[in-house]
């Protein structure tokens, strides 16, 4: 890790910014902005509750049609996507079988938070904050929301390791079917600190109110600490939690969720699930919303074992989340903005107010539409 200095991230960061014409703006209070024509036409259903956590589904009857997104895990596994690490040396091929030197945007080689993606598929690449790729000299998250367009030329692709103590041979990555649950996630899309980042991988939660009683987890620090020192030396995300220790909990706890949810949300007529607002005890802490029922079900499984393994790792309170409380997330949110936006692509934009963050991305082609909503409460 040491071989990694803090003038080549900054470098790196630098080069996301000004690649590909991507403009940032920021305003001290702004509202969000208005959405497209179908979006928010959302309900929750009744609460799903288990243990420590409920799941509130979200539905609309007005899903928009998002078939022409490819998403990172389809994209992988074709082969039309493909993540390596840095290198002035690499080259790849392109779709059509050309030859493509990989550009090393930090002249210095492989970088803990730079990765180089190329899309080489016919459809715009959805890429969301806090799914995990697999190889290459660690494993990394990806940092932010953003869409990466059809035959863009390689880029630099902003992550977060999720592999502490290995930095080792490697060079391309494959999908991980995972997304980070809520605590890491929320260090990557919004803290942005890969410190943060580790720290919560290592701790399970970074929820405060957790933290005073983290021995009634089922995923305590000790559990997690012996999972480390048996399993996962290198304190890797997908050793720890998917370990036989720790693993095997997630699962049976994501099972249960799952039978109650599909019962809840089974039957309906002229609505589908596009989403979920989730609380933890009797604090609403998360939601996660799409634009079409489709995305939503290719993120779910993957979204749920997220929320299952951040409910193990904090206390198994008993208390229960209004669904007025529930409502709130699905409500606009005013303070803070910040802008990214790559014209004629993408625009993501960040609201905070206090402890409350709403994370938006857009796609701006061939109509404004938005495809991925996140809100949730701070921990930290």
């Amino acid at each position: 890790m040491d071989r990694i200095s803090i003038a080549a991230r900054f470098s790196g960061l630098l080069g996301i910014a000004t690649l590909g014409g991507l403009a940032f703006a920021a305003s001290a209070s702004a509202p969000a902005s208005p959405p497209g024509k179908g979006e928010r036409d959302w309900r929750l259903l009744e609460p799903v509750t288990y243990e420590n956590i409920t799941v509130f589904p979200v539905v609309s009857s007005a899903g928009a049609d998002t078939s022409e997104f490819l998403t990172l895990d389809e994209g992988l596994a074709s082969g039309e996507v493909l993540v390596t690490e840095q290198g002035s040396d690499a080259m790849v091929r392109s779709r059509g079988n050309r030859p493509v030197m990989l550009p090393d945007y930090n002249r210095g080689g492989a970088s803990v938070n730079q990765l180089v993606l190329i899309n080489r598929s016919k459809r715009p690449l959805l890429l969301l904050a806090g799914e995990m790729v697999s190889g290459g000299k660690q494993d990394r998250i990806i940092g932010k929301d953003r869409i990466v367009p059809a035959g863009a030329p390689p880029l630099p692709l902003d992550v977060f390791c999720v592999e502490h103590g290995r930095w080792s041979p490697g060079f391309s990555f494959v999908a991980a079917s995972t997304i980070v649950h809520p605590s890491v996630r929320e260090q990557a899309a919004v803290k942005q600190d890969q410190n943060s980042v580790w720290n919560a991988v290592r701790g399970g939660t970074t929820s405060a109110r957790a933290a005073g009683a983290a021995p009634s987890a089922t995923l305590s620090p000790q559990v997690l600490d012996e999972t480390i020192a048996t399993s996962a030396p290198t304190q890797s995300y997908a050793k720890i939690y998917e370990s036989g220790r720790v693993g095997g909990s997630v699962e049976e706890f994501a099972a249960e969720v799952q039978r109650r949810f599909a019962r809840a949300t089974a039957g309906r007529k002229g609505e589908r699930v596009v989403g979920v607002v989730v609380a933890y005890g009797g604090e609403v802490a998360w939601s996660d919303i799409f634009a079409s029922s489709v995305l939503f079900d290719h993120y779910w499984g993957k979204l749920l074992r997220s929320y299952s393994v951040e409910a193990l790792a904090r206390p198994r309170l008993r208390e229960t989340a209004s669904r007025e409380e529930a409502g709130e997330f699905l409500q606009g949110l005013t303070g803070r903005e910040t802008q990214e936006t790559d014209p004629g692509v993408y625009r993501w934009r960040e609201v905070t107010d206090g402890r409350l963050a709403q994370i938006e991305l857009d796609a701006l082609e061939p109509q404004p539409l938005m495809l991925h909503r996140l809100f949730l409460r701070r921990t930290s």
